[in-house]
């Protein structure tokens, strides 16, 4: 987490210094305001924009590598539900391995209401979710 850290202040470090190093010599004059971009202009603009989309991309990897955004639904754990009980409350269903866990979930406090045993037999997930309901109701088949 650190190595992302100090690559994100040496990237915000280059970005404050590189509009100085870069800046046309005092006898160049700037093209006027309203005038139409070359294809230097274009070329140099998508560059930019391909750099920007690129370390974005690398920076989330360097995250997910690292351990600094767990994956959703992956490995041992996995939340299968959860329900508000009050302002700041609420009941989750945790799968850890085999088991199901019945956790509540207070500001502070986290404890374990239920460990169910045998483990409830939930329903399958229906579809595949928001990409599916989209392309059912793009294809006409749902309102």
């Amino acid at each position: 987490m650190r190595a992302v850290i100090a690559a994100v202040v040496a990237l915000a470090a280059v970005g404050t210094l590189a509009p100085t190093a870069l800046a046309a010599p005092e006898s160049v004059a700037a093209p006027a305001i309203g005038a139409p971009l070359g294809v230097a202009g274009i070329a140099q603009l998508a560059a930019g924009l391909g750099l920007v989309v690129a370390l974005i991309a690398g920076l989330a990897w360097a995250l997910r590598r690292l351990g600094g955004v767990p994956a959703a639904g992956r490995g041992p754990l996995q939340v299968l539900g959860g329900l508000s009980v009050g302002a700041r409350e609420r009941v989750v269903l945790l799968r850890v391995g085999d088991r199901q866990l019945l956790l509540g979930v207070a500001p502070g406090r986290v404890q374990t209401l239920q460990v169910l045993e045998p483990p409830l037999a939930l329903p399958p997930a229906s579809g595949d979710g928001f990409a599916g309901r989209l392309q059912r109701v793009l294809s006409g088949g749902e309102r």
